[in-house]
């Protein structure tokens, strides 16, 4: 019996380490917002792959390059200092959907990894918009406790606070038109 007690001590010693060794899970944040205009409005304005700034406040001026084609970059430079590279994934004007990613970011200005994201304009019943914003990122931070400043939570907080600016002022700009 001792030597049964003693095996199950160790496997459980084993398996609580096993357990916090497997680092990061990947997040989702979705956010979405109505506009009072067209899809098409409000496409013009965020299917602009090269001129984020227009809607998105933390954005000052991007440099792009390759127009719309799978693969394009661009670098977005912050009103903070920072900057962020992302690459198009897809771009579908029919179904108003752009698919990206980002390349390269600082952890200060967002603290995420492998981050993945669509943007999806819909028509509403009402002759509106609906836009949504989701995406799939870790934190940037890739092993065990990580500083407060990187982790899930604040990887999360991060993502949801761009997205509910973004998406705001989004609506902001195209029902100002």
């Amino acid at each position: 019996m001792k030597k049964f007690l003693s095996l199950v001590a160790v496997l459980s010693l084993l398996g609580a380490g096993l357990a916090n060794a497997h680092g990061p899970s990947r997040q989702k944040v979705t956010e979405t917002v109505e506009i009072n205009a067209a899809p098409d409005a409000v496409w013009t304005v965020v299917g602009d792959w090269a001129n984020p700034q227009k809607w998105l406040p933390m954005v000052e001026s991007t440099t792009a390059q390759g127009g719309t084609e799978k693969g394009a970059t661009r670098e977005l430079k912050l009103k903070s200092g920072g900057v962020i590279k992302e690459e198009l994934k897809n771009y579908d004007a029919a179904k108003k959907s752009i698919q990206y990613k980002i390349t390269e970011v600082d952890p200060k200005d967002l603290p995420v990894a492998n981050y993945s994201s669509t943007i999806q304009v819909e028509a509403t019943p009402a002759g509106g918009s609906k836009v949504e914003w989701n995406g799939a990122f870790y934190r940037s931070f890739m092993n065990n406790n990580p500083p407060p400043e990187q982790s899930d939570e604040a990887a999360v907080k991060a993502v949801t606070d761009l997205y509910k600016e973004g998406l705001a002022n989004l609506k902001a700009v195209v029902e100002k038109k």
